[in-house]
């Protein structure tokens, strides 16, 4: 998911926000950085599907206790998931766009 950043300026001491030049005032400007709300949940909604699925993994991981004899069986399954996950996670990574 690209997310389009939005450079603009935003007073230190009021809080005022214009883009794309600083005002004349007697404000102190810094430049800083906005993303659209939309965008915003996306990206959080992407990441909480993200952080269930690794959490799955480390509760089987915590909770399974393999049969006697069958660890490293138990071991490689749970390792093949693991490189699933990770995978699926690497698909799902953002790419970042940023717009000047």
């Amino acid at each position: 998911m690209a997310v389009d950043r939005i450079k603009a300026w935003q007073c230190i001491g009021c809080g005022k926000i214009e883009a794309p030049q600083t005002c004349v005032g007697v404000c102190r400007d810094r430049r800083v950085e906005f993303v659209y709300a939309s965008e915003h949940e996306e990206a959080l909604a992407l990441q909480r599907q993200q952080s269930k699925a690794l959490e799955a993994l480390a509760r089987q991981l915590a909770y399974t206790t393999p049969r006697d004899g069958e660890w490293e069986r138990s071991f490689r399954a749970l390792q093949h998931q693991a490189r699933q996950a990770l995978a699926a996670l690497a698909d799902a990574a953002p790419a970042e766009k940023i717009s000047q």
